[in-house]
């Protein structure tokens, strides 16, 4: 028996039940609205993540909360006394469609709480034979009284307590397939995957795969599903928008048959978006509907962290393939205000270093109290398990390996902040970019700062309103610079097993 694993007694079980009857089940909690989708309200509307731990084995990182084996397992043992009471559903589903990443995942959850079973029904594959036991086990208790989310990685388990959010469900299977693709030499990243087909600077129409970092809020889903305005030949294929697991070759492999889209200020000009949030199938969470069903995602009175459960199938763009065949173009989305350039080519050691820092703001979906202020996370992706100088040392291992992987950090924010002048980086620009990349004709040079490529002409894009020095004196944009460096050398400090080079970036 695994480690936290005991034999779970209830007072019954709703063993797989389908999406309709997971939805009348979840009837008394549904605002049904005038399209015919079901919405429904939590109580907690963000992650917890100021309340989860991951069971100390002794390899665990430095940004992670630990918990004690001892306490876990008398936490655990409590769960399970008073499970025995409870009738449950016992949710199998199938993380992954490649031989290489597939893994059994199953949910328990109090049935009374069937609105979360059922839009993790629409996040992962029909789970085939279920007759072994589960790879990954989330156990799931809302109305816990106390908010406590404890992880045993070795175990494979989660332990979900005093919280309804959607997303700690979805989150606690991807975050433990994560470590188990790192421990069998992979790396998995928060990110977003498609292929662009177009037309590169020799003439031929070629298959260019991107990969795209981000934390939540800051325009991974955007760029992810976006078309680039290409047509005819050239077109779109979307992959993934939350979790790949990328091999030593820079094969990517997906993992979910849906997307958790924020629905923030979404409308009809956003079409792939909202025609997906507007089927029969889709999942509302924390969206404002009034009583006539009308849906107004504009209205951020409930939070502004509005969230809905789509189809991949849905998406315009998707296709019956989730896999990426190579990472040839690897995009560090990061949401910054004055110095940070609409975009900058990275060599492989600087690529590192960028996936180390993860540089952003805080958003709602993390934590609304900060949302807007500075923010690193590794990777962009506060679900890591372990140590997390490894997943940039092997990183840089995999990107010496295939200089055909090109890296490049994007600002989806603005520049020239701090002086009342404010120069936004639109969605069209940052879109124009990506398909450039993929097609070629950028003209680079060398920041003398930070050692970075960045762009001297970008086909169809005036790029004169991003030249970051006119909008500061020459001392207050070295003032900035200097800060900048030492932050980022402070935060890098933190990775004791850290590679050196990728230290020395910011030297």
């Amino acid at each position: 028996m695994r480690p936290f694993h005991r034999p779970l007694e209830a007072a019954g079980f709703i063993r797989n039940p389908g999406f309709d009857e997971l939805r009348a089940l979840a009837r008394h909690e549904e605002k049904t609205t005038r399209h015919g989708n079901a919405s429904y309200i939590s109580r907690v509307r963000n992650r917890s993540a100021k309340n989860t731990y991951i069971v100390d084995d002794g390899d665990l990182g430095v940004d992670q909360q630990q918990i004690a084996p001892e306490a876990a397992d008398k936490l655990a043992a409590l769960v399970h006394e008073h499970l025995k009471s409870r009738k449950l559903i016992a949710m199998d589903r199938r993380m992954g469609l490649n031989p290489a990443l597939s893994l059994h995942c199953r949910l328990y959850i109090p049935k009374e709480f069937a609105r979360i079973a059922l839009k993790w029904h629409n996040m992962l594959f029909e789970p085939g034979n279920c007759t072994a036991e589960p790879d990954l086990i989330s156990i799931y208790v809302p109305d816990w009284p106390e908010r406590f989310i404890f992880a045993h990685p070795e175990g494979g388990i989660t332990y979900i307590l005093g919280t309804d959010y959607f997303g700690e469900a979805k989150k606690s299977f991807l975050r433990m397939a994560l470590y188990d693709w790192k421990k069998r030499g992979g790396l998995g990243f928060h990110a977003g995957s498609k292929v662009l087909r177009v037309y590169t600077e020799k003439g031929r129409l070629e298959d260019v795969g991107f990969i795209m970092f981000g934390l939540s809020g800051t325009g991974k889903t955007t760029l992810t599903i976006h078309d680039h305005n290409l047509s005819g030949s050239e077109k779109v294929m979307i992959r993934q928008d939350d979790m790949v697991m990328m091999d030593e070759n820079g094969t990517c492999y997906g993992t979910e048959n849906g997307f958790y889209i924020k629905t923030e200020g979404l409308d009809p000009s956003q079409r792939v978006l909202y025609n997906a949030a507007t089927s029969a199938n889709a999942l509302l969470e924390n969206v404002m509907v009034y009583d006539d069903g009308t849906v107004d995602f504009n209205n951020a009175d409930l939070t502004s962290n509005g969230r809905c459960v789509v189809l991949r199938s849905e998406v315009d763009g998707t296709d019956e393939l989730i896999d990426l065949d190579k990472a040839h173009k690897i995009i560090f989305i990061t949401r910054r205000d004055d110095i940070i350039p609409p975009v900058a080519r990275l060599n492989p050691v600087q690529a590192a270093a960028y996936f180390m820092l993860g540089e952003s703001i805080e958003t709602s979906a993390g934590d609304p109290t900060k949302a807007g202020q500075s923010k690193r996370e590794v990777g962009t992706n506060p679900f890591i398990i372990g140590r997390e100088s490894v997943e940039g040392n092997r990183l840089l291992t995999i990107l010496d390996r295939h200089p055909d992987m090109e890296c490049y950090l994007l600002n989806t924010g603005s520049v020239g902040y701090g002086n009342g002048v404010i120069e936004k980086i639109s969605i069209e620009t940052s879109t124009g970019i990506m398909k450039h990349i993929a097609s070629g004709g950028i003209r680079w040079t060398c920041d003398p700062d930070w050692g970075y490529e960045v762009p001297v002409a970008i086909p169809g894009l005036d790029i004169g309103h991003y030249n970051l020095r006119q909008y500061y004196s020459a001392e207050e944009y070295q003032g900035r610079v200097d800060k900048l460096r030492r932050e980022r050398l402070r935060w890098l400090a933190k990775y004791k097993e850290l590679g050196s080079e990728i230290v020395q970036t910011f030297l």
